[in-house]
């Protein structure tokens, strides 16, 4: 029976409310070079890395610079992260009852490591992270593997032991790649049923407990909570 090893967070419309921040600077952005967003365009920003939401607009705009617009779209949503990120439902209860039972807990996000600094020296400030990985800190980010096993090696525990706790389709198909454990709680885009996956609201519904029995099922179950 596999023992619940550490608990991975990702941070944009997981732990912090930002999805709605990245949206905003993207509108800005793409508004700038001549593009207006819609919801047609949320599958390629909406937990998405800066890279990819750059080549999106520079592919629907023809704008030649995809590097500008990268640094361009990081500008703007620092700008707006700086301001203040309010926390999800549910993840101070989470993560105070996790440090109170001794599970260990990492940030694994694709966001710039400017912004992941940002946002843990802010909202998260006060939770304990055994430490924290950005996009640039793997060769490739979500939604390819590497994030999560990077994470999982610095724990030196297995990749089925961990819970990966994602709001995205990116978030989750990296986190599957990997072979966590996944949670998904959904923020801004509907993430698809699959074998492996179980489901919550909001992390209110989400218990240290319930993420115990989550990981020694196999991933087997309908809620992470008690009920």
């Amino acid at each position: 029976m596999t023992e619940l090893a550490a608990v991975l967070f990702d941070m944009d419309g997981t732990l912090v409310d930002t999805e709605v921040l990245w949206w905003e600077a993207t509108a800005e952005i793409a508004a700038r070079i001549g593009h207006r967003l819609t919801d047609a365009d949320a599958p390629e920003v909406v937990g998405r890395a800066v890279g990819d939401t750059a080549a999106h607009l520079v592919r629907v705009t023809g704008e030649p610079d995809a590097d500008g617009v990268a640094a361009d779209l990081t500008a703007a949503f620092q700008e707006r992260v700086d301001r203040g990120a309010p926390l999800r439902p549910g993840a101070d209860r989470l993560l105070a009852e996790l440090t109170a039972e001794g599970v260990p807990f990492a940030l694994v996000s694709a966001s710039p490591r400017s912004v992941v600094d940002s946002v843990v020296g802010g909202a998260l400030a006060h939770v304990p992270f055994a430490f924290t990985l950005s996009a640039d800190d793997t060769v490739r980010t979500k939604p390819h593997p590497d994030p999560y096993r990077a994470a999982a090696r610095r724990f030196g525990v297995p990749d089925a032991a961990c819970v990966a706790v994602e709001d995205s389709p990116d978030g989750a198909a990296s986190a599957d790649a990997a072979g966590c454990t996944v949670l998904v709680v959904p923020s801004m885009l509907p993430v698809p049923a699959r074998p492996g996956r179980i489901f919550a609201e909001t992390l209110e519904q989400v218990s240290v407990a319930g993420l115990r029995r989550y990981v020694a099922g196999g991933g087997e179950g309908r809620a992470a909570g008690d009920g």
